[in-house]
């Protein structure tokens, strides 16, 4: 089951970086209807197919590079919903001494609940809110996986003293704000704003007297929400506050580094102190690059993997600090 964990964990990974690859290809209606593609399992590739399937939405032509890329997405996260599925069963039924039941089961209904996010997804149009709630609950999946595969995992720490104990609460508060940062930097995507913004350090312009943040926040009535339908003000407020959340996590995470490294009794939490450093450098790099390369397909889908393995490392940073041997 650890092995079939660890598999998992690799395969959320996979599903999160295709995830980001399909929504910066413009692919997250490559197929208008859900489960499958046009109707079928596959994508309409034939002369043939392709005329019906055209017919069947006149409204959204086949192409099929876009379809292949949302399919392909499909595909990776049915087969982690099935990895999850079997995870749960052994856990019910072949249960071991020590083995934890709870988590196998809420990792269930979680994949279950991205599933239905994935179908509303496209039956919603990309709806921002469902959007970025797809992102978090990808991120929620990987995160619960991990902690299950460190909770399977056997290892001898020293007694935590009262200043590791305090410094988990702070670890802890770092995941939020790192949830926090990731929820913006989903709902700036979402709404196509991630180049709403072209100048470092904040945006070109007279941007404070153009600050909306009601209608950043809205959601506007549309059939459809593919490319974005807010003003170019709403859109820059979004970037404007991810850019100041960064800001802010960067700080916050830096510091805790430093203060892991200073205090910890341990090697494993001082090794951890300096991933959370090196991850946290390439994450803030990454951002940069965005925005001064526009927003290149690859360094954009590294952005987001890279943001996944920085939540990984404060998930086993935070377990690390509580645990007790």
């Amino acid at each position: 089951m650890k092995k079939l964990v660890l598999a998992s964990i690799l395969l959320a990974l996979v599903v999160i970086v295709l995830g980001a690859y399909t929504r910066l290809t413009d692919a997250g209606l490559g197929c208008p209807d859900w489960p499958g593609c046009y109707g079928k399992l596959g994508v309409p590739m034939t002369e043939l197919t392709i005329d019906a399937a055209n017919e069947a939405f006149p409204d959204r032509p086949v192409e099929v590079e876009k379809a292949w890329n949302e399919m392909i997405h499909r595909y990776f996260a049915s087969a982690l919903g099935l990895c999850i599925l079997i995870i749960a069963c052994i856990a019910a039924f072949k249960r071991k001494v020590g083995q934890p039941l709870r988590l196998p089961i809420l990792l269930l209904f979680l994949v279950c609940f991205q599933g239905a996010l994935g179908m509303w997804t496209v039956t919603l149009n990309l709806l921002p809110v469902v959007v970025m709630g797809h992102l978090l609950g990808g991120f929620t999946v990987i995160s619960c996986l991990f902690l299950l595969y460190l909770r399977m995992t056997p290892y001898q720490l020293p007694m935590g003293n009262s200043t590791m104990r305090d410094m988990a609460k702070f670890a802890l508060l770092g995941i939020i704000l790192l949830v926090v940062q990731i929820a913006l930097g989903g709902w700036t995507s979402a709404n196509y704003a991630s180049l709403a913004c072209t100048d470092l350090p904040i945006c070109q312009g007279d941007w404070q007297a153009r600050l909306e943040f009601v209608g950043a926040f809205s959601v506007p009535a549309a059939q459809s929400y593919e490319f974005g339908v807010h003003t170019y003000n709403e859109r820059m407020t979004m970037h404007i506050l991810h850019r100041f959340g960064a800001v802010i996590v960067t700080g916050y995470l830096l510091w805790l580094a430093i203060s892991l490294y200073r205090q910890a009794n341990s090697k494993m939490v001082r090794k951890l102190s300096i991933t959370i450093a090196v991850v946290l450098t390439a994450q803030v790099l990454l951002g940069i690059s965005n925005v001064v390369y526009s927003l290149p397909l690859i360094v954009a889908t590294l952005h987001n993997a890279v943001a996944a393995c920085l939540l990984l490392v404060m998930v086993m940073t935070t377990y690390t600090l509580y645990r007790r041997v």
